[in-house]
């Protein structure tokens, strides 16, 4: 029988695959985050989000994040400012920006509210009630 490659990252099925996919999921929302308490530039925002989540939020890149939203309009450049030999470009939240952040939160709690929801009902479920495909001892 032949070997089928996996196209799966080595952390499916994992915690850190978790963790992975939920740190993409809320990404755009981070940034968007903060950009709507002040205009920064990328590198600012990477090291904010560590500080700011006790490092439980760190990233390498936040670029393809930036060119997502900037894409859809929700920021954009405020300006540039030259320091240490190097040019900053700083973000803005846009008015579409500051809607699709509201969205994002919303739908966040949404989510996270019913996960936590189930979650507490942990062991109390189906108490007393047997599956027809459990066997018996």
């Amino acid at each position: 029988m032949a070997e089928v490659s996996s196209s799966r990252s080595p952390r499916s099925g994992t915690a850190a695959g978790m963790r992975e996919s939920l740190k993409k999921a809320v990404t755009e929302m981070m940034v968007l985050f903060l950009l709507r308490q002040k205009n920064m530039y990328v590198y600012e925002m990477a090291q904010e989000l560590e500080r700011l989540t006790n490092g439980v939020y760190t990233f390498n890149t936040l670029y393809l994040a930036i060119y997502r939203l900037q894409e859809h309009g929700h920021i954009a450049e405020a300006g540039k400012q030259e320091a240490d030999n190097r040019i900053r470009v700083y973000f803005q939240i846009t008015d579409s920006g500051q809607q699709y952040l509201d969205e994002l939160i919303q739908t966040y709690h949404q989510m996270t509210g019913a996960l936590n929801t189930l979650l507490a009902q942990d062991g109390t479920l189906y108490k007393g009630e047997s599956s027809p495909c459990t066997k018996r001892k």
